[in-house]
């Protein structure tokens, strides 16, 4: 084995002794969000290729923004929404297929569990909960689970520092 070798194989078992809490550190880009229905159902909430990252950092805060290509705006380039320039059918058009989230982050390791405190939200009634995904890594890969009256799996890729 040479140096090169002897290196790398250092730094990937250094990777895999990582705490659980870790292994989340970083930018992670949106590949696919599926979601299961009881009867066997599959849907793609965000479009078949969905754009999104999600972040998590060492001080224990993440945010999440995930969106559905293509959605469709009749609001003109320069009107705000805060300003109160647009309908509601406007703002309706503009957040159909758009969710952006931010808060703490913990994770527990025996439940395999991570936990996005939300402490703000596109979406009201979500701020102050907590959001509880199973997790597991592969490779470069992390993939989030949540299960309510259907099965989300969300897979995200991690980017380059």
């Amino acid at each position: 084995m040479n140096r090169r070798q002897m290196i790398g194989t250092i730094g990937f078992a250094t990777a895999l002794q990582a705490a659980p809490r870790d292994r989340f550190i970083g930018v992670w880009k949106l590949i696919r969000c599926e979601r299961k229905s009881k009867d066997g159902r599959i849907d793609y909430p965000y479009g078949e290729n969905p754009v999104g990252r999600i972040t998590y950092d060492k001080a224990g805060r993440m945010s999440a923004q995930l969106m559905r290509p293509g959605r469709r705006s009749t609001v003109a380039p320069g009107v705000s929404f805060i300003a109160g320039n647009a309908g509601s059918e406007e703002i309706r058009d503009a957040v159909d297929g758009f969710i952006a989230y931010f808060g703490a982050f913990d994770v527990d390791e025996p439940a395999q569990t991570v936990i996005h405190h939300v402490q703000a939200c596109l979406v009201p009634s979500w701020v102050g909960t907590d959001l509880k995904r199973t997790y597991r890594f592969d490779a470069n890969r992390l993939v989030l689970t949540a299960a309510t009256t259907s099965v989300l799996e969300l897979v995200w890729e991690r980017e380059p520092d």
